[in-house]
């Protein structure tokens, strides 16, 4: 592949040995990383140095703010400053030190993200503590094998999360020994801890602890670990990812090396809303970003149904979401065209094609329209409070005609990212005004180090004229290894590479695209492999669906599909080809069943799909794929075993049923 415009060569391939080691594509390096990759000022050494700074040069910008409740009513953000977060900080630290923990120590912290969560955090980076985010959405059991493995002694909790930390007990009480509330504490709770050996305390109550004393901050070093991010997988128990204060300090320079160069930087006047779990990697890096700019976070009031008016009462510059929220506010959009009545669409799409045929011309978007911005477009960036000036998406693929929609109609830049928990967060960003990197998750961050592996049982060839493999990462926000298995870390740690498990191809401009994942592949019963996730990926297409999960084995000789029809489409569809009933009986109907296999016909064909990628049977569920039933990770990935095992039923009818027919 030729030097594009956004990546250039650093190494060249290597052929690989038969029967050994694959072959290599080239190294890849952002072109903003010409002159070496960005450094660190010799003063910021550890994520607390991040905080500390900003305290320093900012200490009046507003940091953290929540919505004040007036009488049950929600009303405006109220703002602590960053002087006034770094005094809570001190007495938080000097509290938890004179309960005699200290560094290299383990703290969790569980619940959804607010200001108190942020101010564990900072007390955790001050004083050398190691912190263990506990996931929100991953249940008793794996908060209790989290607190158990990763040995955690002090948990921080949101209010209403203690009584599900209490559940842990008596297992986690060989490790943990105190708990302290964000909140409040009830007597019964003081009690059930009690009975278990365990100290609890309300915030106050907490923070009173350390009044009058005063601990000296410890030395912290950038190879220290800050961090222990579980990750949840998709088979097996979370993976303790640990995070050196190097990792986090790289990847924010290159993140801000990266937007300076495309002239979008953060600075203190921009507004973040907090409502991605901080413990996930994707929001931590960006909260960690807005910190080290002094810019202010508002936290949302924890229920996305009331996320709109979160929005509009912050009204931020800088939006994050994973593709599902991005979807709802699409289909939305849409649903509000569909109702808006004939001259309202006509003027739309009239308005949307004028400034989306400019924008492919290579006009910035501000300028493609700014008339159509004005009068058309102007609702959708009130909707997303007025002022959004960048919308970043990550965690998981972002359809196609979704991002090129919203990067018309949202009057802001649309970014898809990659990265994972082992690098850190972005590894991959889209650049503004690109549309040709539509679908892509945009080229290198200049931080790291790229190239592909190449596949060979999958087809994949990383030195072909199009480069084709698994993506390796190199570099310096890359982690230290899982906690206590050294066994997982040789496997994906090779050589100071990171092996992802996701296959991407190099395009033409210096942007990837994940086209599969390595593991995801099977074969079926007359040898042909399938490599599930790409299959997954150009089905995903079809408008009418929101999701599908595609099976197969080496016993049948095809694929089936279980599928989450879009409630929206398929009513539409339903109306107008007479299939009546409720949107469950609708799902049931043989009819809407082969119009899903005509539509996944039609893109087969399209994309020249060969006979064994067909979806020959499918199973229409109204309800989408959903971790309450354990069938995706918190970052919306599937669980193909678990998937299996639920649906197991439906799959054995769909091959049962074509097995009688050929009786």
């Amino acid at each position: 592949m030729a030097t594009s415009r956004y990546i250039f060569e650093v190494e060249k391939g290597k052929q690989g040995v038969h029967g050994g080691s694959p072959s290599v594509g080239p190294v890849y390096r952002s072109i903003y990383a010409k002159g070496g990759f960005p450094e660190p000022a010799d003063d910021l050494v550890s994520a607390w140095d991040i905080f500390r700074l900003s305290v320093k040069n900012s200490p009046d910008n507003p940091m953290l703010g929540r919505r004040e409740i007036v009488d049950g009513k929600a009303g405006k953000y109220v703002w602590q400053t960053y002087k006034e977060v770094y005094d809570v900080v001190i007495k938080l630290g000097n509290s938890i030190r004179t309960i005699g923990v200290g560094k290299g120590e383990k703290c969790g912290i569980y619940g959804a993200n607010s200001p108190e969560w942020i101010i564990s955090m900072e007390a955790c980076n001050a004083h050398g503590l190691y912190c263990v985010p506990l996931y929100d959405t991953l249940g008793a059991g794996a908060i209790e094998f989290i607190i158990c493995h990763a040995e955690v002694s002090l948990a921080f909790s949101e209010e209403k999360k203690i009584s599900e930390l209490l559940l842990t007990a008596p297992k986690s009480t060989r490790y943990l020994k105190n708990i302290v509330s964000f909140g409040e504490v009830t007597d019964g709770q003081r009690a059930e801890a009690e009975r278990h050996g365990l100290t609890i305390y309300s915030w106050d109550q907490f923070l009173k602890l350390g009044e009058g004393k005063h601990y000296e901050l410890p030395e912290k070093r950038s190879s220290d670990v800050c961090t222990i991010m579980y990750t949840s997988g998709t088979t097996g128990d979370p993976k303790g990812v640990l995070l050196t204060n190097e990792s986090i300090i790289h990847l924010l320079e290159g993140v801000k090396k990266l937007l300076k160069s495309i002239n979008e930087e953060l600075t203190s006047k921009d507004v973040y809303l907090s409502y991605l779990p901080l413990a996930h990697i994707f929001d931590r890096v960006i909260e960690e970003l807005c910190i080290s700019e002094a810019a202010s976070i508002g936290f949302w009031r924890g229920d996305v149904k009331i996320l709109i008016e979160d929005i509009s009462a912050l009204k931020p510059t800088v939006f994050c979401a994973v593709p599902r929220v991005l979807e709802r506010i699409y289909t939305g959009l849409q649903q509000k065209l569909s109702d808006g009545g004939f001259i309202k669409k006509k003027l739309f799409n009239f308005a949307f094609n004028f400034k989306h045929k400019n924008m492919t011309k290579g006009q910035p978007h501000e300028q493609a329209s700014p008339m159509a911005d004005r009068v058309v477009f102007k609702k959708v960036k009130e909707g997303l409070g007025g002022n959004v000036r960048l919308i970043l998406s990550g965690a998981a693929p972002l359809a196609a005609h979704i991002e090129s929609f919203l990067r018309v109609v949202a009057c802001a830049h649309v970014l898809q990212g990659y990265g994972l928990t082992e690098s850190c967060g972005g590894t991959f960003v889209s650049i503004p005004n690109e549309l040709s990197m539509l679908g892509t998750v945009g080229p290198p961050v200049p931080n790291v180090d790229i190239r592909l592996e190449s596949v060979p049982e999958m087809g994949y060839d990383a030195l072909a004229s199009n480069p084709r493999g698994e993506i390796c990462i190199r570099g310096k926000t890359l982690f230290s290894g899982y906690y206590k298995r050294e066994d997982l870390t040789q496997e994906v740690l090779i050589d100071g590479w990171l092996h992802t498990g996701d296959v991407g191809e190099w395009q033409p401009d210096g942007a990837m695209k994940i086209i599969d994942r390595k593991k995801n592949i099977f074969k079926l019963s007359q040898g042909e492999y399938v490599a599930v996730e790409n299959l997954e990926n150009i089905y995903s297409h079809v408008a009418a669906i929101e999701s599908l999960w595609v099976y197969g084995n080496s016993y049948e000789s095809y694929l089936v599909a279980v599928v989450c029809p879009s409630k929206i489409q398929i009513e539409h569809w339903a109306k107008e080809h007479n299939v009546s009933g409720d949107f469950e009986s609708i799902c049931q109907n043989q009819k809407t069943k082969e119009f899903i296999l005509g539509e996944f016909n039609r893109v087969a064909k399209d994309k020249k799909l060969k006979g064994f990628e067909l979806i020959k049977g499918v199973h229409l569920d109204k309800v989408p794929f959903d971790m309450e039933r354990d069938l995706i990770t918190p970052s919306y990935k599937k669980k193909r075993p678990q998937l299996l095992k639920y649906y197991q039923k439906e799959i054995d009818q769909m091959y049962n049923k074509d097995k009688q027919l050929k009786l």
